[in-house]
């Protein structure tokens, strides 16, 4: 039903406003009596089998539901309904900010991806946490933190700082936002000296709390093999409890939509199918190069059960649906989880 009646009727309008009214339908649905009960009955798979155990987390199943989504955590409890087995808020920064100019975000119908530039549009790391704090979350909950865009370079490990130290109470596991391709920054994100530096205070302000949270970091699809060697190092250096692999794309490459469409949408991520075999490429080299010596969440182009398949014998721990998400529904989860117990 949601791809021949819903989604052709959602895909009418406008990318970030659907998004909005979808989040104002779900939350208004899961307040009706027996309907979130209905939800769980008819996407939720509860078996020990699709149990896992990673960065001493227990996880209900290894689907999960990736960053940008849920960015203020307004929604988590309705979406673990459909049955993620965790959810990734934010990306947060410490200060509230708008993001980047509208129109940001757009669909490539032809090739079942999405374009954004969203900018880190967020209300702050004290709204979010009021969020928390309000509805006592069911599920896994994975806070994704970055930096302000107007923060200069020799502020950058501040900001993280800042949202790590007041989302620490309230969140289980961290992801540092350093790859995305969508807000201003400059070369110092990516440099591995810095990603050091980053980390190792990210875990002495986690040693400061009686319990610590495990600490990850999201990298971009489109790093060569050099960058993924500095990526393994990286992880072997600082004991970094694992790798999102990954966020959207600068590329353009093998896609259906015309130059002209992509010359008039301009720059941002690039998600979805177009980029499936290159995140499922960075998680094979980083696995098989480093002898599976840290776990992997696999993201990045999982529109089916198999493409989750093909990130998880390339070696992914779990994995996370955003495009799939939009353009399958919420049966991609259980259709997942299904054949995750036939394998």
């Amino acid at each position: 039903m949601y791809k021949l009646i819903i989604r052709p009727f959602l895909f009418l309008f406008d990318p970030e406003k659907v998004h909005y009214f979808t989040f104002s339908l779900i939350r208004i649905l899961c307040k009706l009596p027996f309907v979130a009960g209905i939800f769980r009955s008819l996407y939720q798979i509860n078996d020990k089998k699709l149990e896992r155990n990673l960065f001493g987390l227990h996880f209900r199943n290894p689907v999960g539901l990736a960053a940008g989504f849920d960015k203020n955590a307004v929604l988590y409890n309705e979406l673990a309904n459909f049955g993620f087995g965790f959810i990734e808020i934010g990306t947060v920064t410490p200060k509230g900010q708008t993001g980047n100019p509208k129109k940001r975000l757009f669909r490539l119908k032809e090739d079942h991806g999405i374009i954004n530039r969203m900018g880190f549009n967020n209300d702050g790391v004290a709204a979010i946490i009021k969020n928390l704090k309000r509805n006592k979350h069911k599920v896994i909950i994975g806070g994704n933190i970055g930096k302000n865009t107007d923060t200069n370079p020799a502020a950058y490990t501040s900001d993280y700082l800042a949202v790590f130290r007041e989302l620490h109470p309230f969140v289980d596991y961290f992801v540092l936002n350093v790859s995305c391709p969508n807000v201003a920054s400059d070369a110092k994100l990516t440099d591995k000296a810095y990603l050091v530096a980053l980390i190792s205070e990210c875990q002495k302000e986690n040693h400061r709390f009686k319990i610590k949270k495990p600490i990850l970091l999201k990298i971009a699809p489109d790093l060569n093999t050099v960058q993924l060697d500095e990526i393994i190092d990286l992880v072997a250096e600082t004991k970094i409890d694992g790798i999102i692999a990954s966020n959207t794309s600068i590329s353009r490459e093998h896609l259906k939509v015309s130059k002209e469409r992509l010359k008039e949408i301009g720059n941002g991520g690039l998600s979805g199918q177009p980029i499936k075999d290159k995140s499922t490429m960075v998680i094979k080299y980083l696995s098989e190069k480093s002898n599976k010596s840290f776990p992997i969440i696999g993201v990045g182009g999982i529109h089916s059960a198999e493409d989750a398949l093909e990130k998880i014998n390339a070696g992914a721990d779990l994995v996370q649906i955003y495009t799939g998400f939009i353009y399958e529904g919420p049966g991609l989860i259980k259709k997942i989880n299904k054949a995750l117990l036939k394998k």
